[in-house]
């Protein structure tokens, strides 16, 4: 076949060619990469993780608001227990420098209440006398201060010398076992109060009904956490020898 009927043939078969291409097979760069979006998953708080069957309230905004309810009644529990803990030690006649941790201390030009081992540092002389020594002098009269509002039962600031304040403590009588008893008495009932107060404010909050669910594990909560109290106090006067 001559070049020119080839160029012909050629010519006619092209139309044919370009009117039904074949199909062509992308190459790498044509090929498009699909990626799988996700929705961002909400928070979950940390009620959820109980199991359902494990909550009393099966509501998770009333189940969140019990949980914190039951934090902040724990704190006034643990706060009293601490209370006692130091009362124990002064009616047993054991000196420590946990007996001064009730006091706090005011510097000038300062709101803020501070420990005493944060201004000073407390110590144990001949088993019957604590030693404060201040950090700065200028600190001496507002530490003295702070342990006379205190008011602890037998406990009185003597000035050593410019820096330090000794404290004498007398071995514990009748009379003062009694006095720190009747003291952790009225600590006990202001718990009491502090835990009510959060029971109520829950329960305002939640505005549930009294023939509800949530109104009942509540009253429940609040009873558990008054009978602790109860059973420190109990715990307070045995160890002390202190009757009702």
């Amino acid at each position: 076949m001559s070049l020119p009927l080839l160029r012909r043939g050629i010519l006619q078969v092209g139309p044919r060619l370009l009117s039904h291409p074949p199909k062509r097979v992308p190459g790498p760069s044509a090929i498009l990469t699909i990626r799988r979006t996700y929705a961002a998953k909400a928070k979950k708080s940390t009620a959820n993780l109980i199991p359902g069957s494990q909550r009393p309230i099966a509501d998770d905004a009333a189940w969140e608001d019990y949980q914190k309810c039951d934090e902040k009644m724990k704190a006034a529990v643990e706060w009293f227990r601490k209370e006692c803990a130091s009362g124990e030690a002064r009616a047993s006649g054991r000196v420590t420098p946990a007996l001064l941790s009730p006091v706090r201390v005011r510097l000038p030009d300062d709101d803020h209440l501070y420990k005493l081992e944060e201004v000073s540092t407390v110590g144990v002389r001949d088993g019957t006398l604590l030693l404060i020594t201040v950090f700065d002098e200028e600190y001496l009269k507002h530490v003295e201060r702070a342990i006379y509002e205190a008011k602890l039962p037998n406990i009185v600031p003597q000035k050593h010398d410019n820096r330090t304040i000794k404290v004498p403590i007398p071995k514990p009588t009748v009379e003062a076992r009694q006095t720190l008893v009747k003291a952790a008495q009225m600590q006990a009932e202001d718990s009491r109060v502090q835990i009510r107060k959060h029971h109520q404010a829950s329960l305002k909050k939640g505005k549930y009904e009294r023939t509800s669910v949530e109104f009942e594990e509540f009253q429940k909560l609040s009873q558990r956490h008054v009978g602790e109290i109860d059973n420190i106090i109990v715990q307070l006067k045995k160890s002390t020898g202190v009757g009702k």
